[in-house]
């Protein structure tokens, strides 16, 4: 081990976290974790869910992306922050990486995105499918009923479902939607790994995608008998498109490009981490890799992720993979397809004087119960423990009375009965949860933070860091380059958490066990059978947008 004590020269290590509307970069300091510069750099086509670049138009669920602005964050949020922190680049040892997962990007067999070829910028399949791509649900239920029937061992590491967010239900899709685009794929890739493959020239596939969004348990996918039954013309999906070689977290996928090292401004041969997702590479940030610290990285959408000593068969969760999150342990991962979103969704439809700032100020004055409201957080589906993207969200106890702050806070408080869903159905699987600790945007809204914590009725902690992915990707670059001989020492040296900065208020707490009892009842009603009424508004909805469409 070498690390920054060892050396008068000072070290630095750069992580950059591609998130669903820009990518940050973050310099911090080897071996104490500070954070000397940062920048943010917004995605030109952010997240396309109407019309292509050109137009072309999208059907319902879609979101699409386009790879080139992922490029553009290397060209100029790294400069700036390495600019920002006012370092030596010369000094800079390491760059890691994470990314939403699971977000698809059909290439060449030299990493090109298909959609930077003319032949295909008109051609919907062949961009960027974003994690919130939720237009392959019908192929994501074929894939749960047949791997049901034949008893597949992998379907109960996914908690009994595969989430149509993931690689094979998008894959399929692309194969039944637009068949050249499928035969014009070389590679399927996970966007964690093609920005490593930009960042090196090579193409090293993470352990954590490949796991949790790749379906690949015990050192395999999949098989080709159980794809061919989908449908033969998948039958070599993996083979063909998927396999690679597998990357451990904290390793080195390979040394920056001379090409690379131009749009980073950074040194040509200094370490490339193995690709990671944003949601898992923060629990290195937080210092919460032992077993039963769950950490919820709560922005856009909420995932939460946790470490177990053994594998448990937890209903509705994300996925367990042996060393998913760190070495040594198997990660668990559950999440809500919608938070943030949701709360911006509703902003974005009210006067300009609505502001989350002002809606959240006067949300803050009642008292919980006092709005008489009860929602549904599945705006965007639901990802844990339904997973099920057909449904769709609720509100009831609406009158001619009720205002804006009334539905903001019913919101906030049906995302938190969402979290503490998830975190019951850990519970009851064998997997207890110790310590709750939340990182990302949301932190700043003290108001929804409290309620997290009266609706759990235990203490939050809280990341100390505003960047906890860019952080986590920091230190795993740390580790890769050499500076620790693990990920979890470099997180203890690195990394930051703040103990129980959220405590719960009993008085609220027994209030809103009144009402989780409420949400439980309708979860349950229309998530599990009860009324299927949100799938059938969603088939109704199809067929009038075809027909508008065929006009």
């Amino acid at each position: 081990m070498s690390d920054q004590t060892s050396s008068d020269q000072p070290r630095y290590t750069v992580g950059v976290d591609f998130g669903t509307l820009s990518g940050r970069a973050v310099v911090v300091r080897v071996p104490d974790g500070a954070e000397l510069g940062s920048a943010v750099h917004e995605y030109k086509h952010a997240v396309l869910t109407e019309a292509l670049p050109d137009g072309t138009p999208l059907g319902p669920d879609w979101a699409l992306q386009v790879p080139s602005d992922y490029v553009d964050v290397l060209k100029q949020a790294v400069p700036a922050a390495i600019a920002a922190a006012g370092v030596d680049p010369a000094h800079v040892v390491g760059i890691g990486t994470d990314f939403t997962a699971c977000t698809m990007v059909p290439t060449l067999a030299d990493g090109t995105p298909l959609n930077e070829l003319p032949a295909w910028a008109s051609r919907p399949h062949a961009y960027v499918k974003l994690w919130k791509h939720h237009a392959a649900q019908p192929q994501a239920d074929r894939i749960n009923a047949l791997a049901a029937e034949r008893g597949e061992t992998w379907l109960p590491r996914y908690g009994g479902l595969i989430s149509s967010e993931w690689e094979f239900a998008k894959g399929l899709q692309v194969l039944e939607e637009d068949p050249e685009v499928y035969a014009a794929t070389a590679r399927w890739v996970e966007a964690a790994d093609w920005i490593v493959w930009q960042l090196t020239g090579s193409y090293v596939r993470n352990a954590c995608t490949a796991g949790y969004k790749g379906i690949r348990q015990d050192g395999a996918y999949p098989s080709r008998e159980f794809l061919a039954a989908l449908n033969e013309d998948f039958a070599g999906f993996v083979a063909d498109k998927l396999d690679q070689p597998i990357g451990e977290l904290g390793q080195k996928a390979g040394v920056l490009s001379a090409e690379a090292a131009a749009w980073t401004g950074l040194h040509p041969g200094i370490a490339v981490a193995v690709g990671n997702v944003d949601a898992h590479v923060t629990s290195a940030a937080a210092r919460a890799l032992d077993p039963g610290q769950m950490v919820a990285i709560m922005g856009t959408s909420t995932c939460h992720v946790m470490n177990g000593a053994e594998v448990r068969e937890v209903p509705g969760m994300c996925g367990v993979v042996d060393g998913g999150i760190v070495a040594g342990l198997w990660g668990y991962e559950a999440g809500q397809s919608g938070v943030g979103d949701i709360f911006g969704h509703y902003v974005d439809r009210l006067g300009a004087e609505w502001t989350h700032a002002v809606l959240t100020e006067r949300a803050a004055r009642q008292r919980p119960g006092q709005h008489g409201l009860i929602a549904l957080d599945w705006h965007n589906g639901n990802r844990s423990v339904l997973v099920d993207h057909e449904l769709s969200g609720l509100l009831i106890g609406e009158t001619l009375a009720t205002r804006p702050e009334d539905v903001y806070r019913a919101l906030i408080e049906a995302t938190a009965f969402g979290t503490r869903k998830i975190v019951e159905t850990f519970n009851e699987a064998g997997v207890p949860v110790r310590e709750f600790i939340a990182a990302g945007g949301l932190l700043k809204n003290q108001l929804l933070m409290q309620i997290y914590a009266d609706v759990l009725n235990m203490p939050l902690s809280v990341i100390g860091s505003d960047q906890g992915p860019a952080l986590g990707s920091a230190i795993h670059a740390a580790t890769a380059a050499g500076c620790f001989p693990d990920v979890r020492t470099a997180a203890e040296s690195m990394g930051r958490v703040e103990r129980e900065m959220y405590t719960p208020d009993p008085a609220a707490a027994a209030v809103y066990d009144e009402l989780y009892a409420e949400y439980s009842a309708l979860h349950d009603y229309f998530g599990r059978g009860g009324s299927k009424v949100m799938r059938r508004l969603r088939a109704i909805q199809r067929k009038a947008l075809v027909s508008e469409e065929s006009r």
